[in-house]
């Protein structure tokens, strides 16, 4: 009889100490948290409020899902975590959609930090990539990629012979030199015949998001 060949797999990571596992976990979601909203988002944005926020959301739902994960439901258990987070909403201030983003990032890391199994040679290796993917993408979209806004402002225009279809040329070009924005359409609204003023509705585009700028700034005067 020829002898059999025996295939040796790999073995296993040996199953490490619950306590070593949270500390290892907590501390690489520590980390990848850090550098999303510190480095990421923080030098961009400068709110306080929406860091504290993230941090806090973030290590919270990353104690919840490791504290029960010895439960059968894990996966089950992940997303009715996730949607619950996901139907949150500030009541005091209309929160951007950008921060939304940031927010669901953030609990998003805190669950596949603390249920993604490590017990396999490419466990950790796979939580470690995967961690980086996400930085990587909010990296790329929120600081590389240039997307043009079309943002409006309110104006009340006072040269209201200008506002006939005929003369839209000639109100455009005296909208450009008054503001400064390259305003390519304009739309009109209450038009006042005794004060001779129009409420128009002037459309320009630009890198920054005017809205957001706008709200950031009421929420850091209250």
């Amino acid at each position: 009889m020829e002898p059999q060949e025996v295939l040796i797999e790999p073995e296993p990571l040996a199953q490490l100490p619950e306590l070593t596992e949270f500390f290892l976990r907590f501390g690489l979601n520590l980390v990848i948290i850090f550098v999303l909203v510190r480095l990421l988002y923080y030098p961009m944005r400068r709110n306080r409020d929406f860091l504290f926020t993230f941090f806090l959301f973030n290590i919270i739902n990353f104690l919840i899902c490791f504290l029960l994960s010895s439960a059968k439901l894990k996966m089950g258990f992940a997303f009715g975590l996730f949607a619950i987070f996901s139907i949150l909403r500030y009541r005091t201030v209309t929160v951007p959609v950008r921060e939304m983003g940031y927010f669901f990032i953030s609990v998003t890391l805190g669950i596949i930090n603390a249920l993604t199994g490590i017990d396999s040679t490419t466990g950790l290796p796979l939580l470690v990539s995967a961690n980086i993917i996400i930085l990587l993408v909010a990296w790329i979209i929120d600081h590389k990629v240039r997307i043009v806004h079309e943002n409006f402002k309110e104006i009340v225009y006072d040269r209201i012979d200008l506002i006939t279809p005929e003369n839209r040329p000639a109100m455009l070009e005296d909208l450009r030199n008054r503001t400064g924005l390259q305003i390519h359409r304009v739309e009109f609204g209450k038009i006042d015949f005794f004060k001779d003023t129009v409420v128009t509705y002037v459309f320009y585009n630009d890198l920054r998001n005017d809205a957001e700028v706008a709200l950031s700034k009421s929420e850091d005067d209250d």
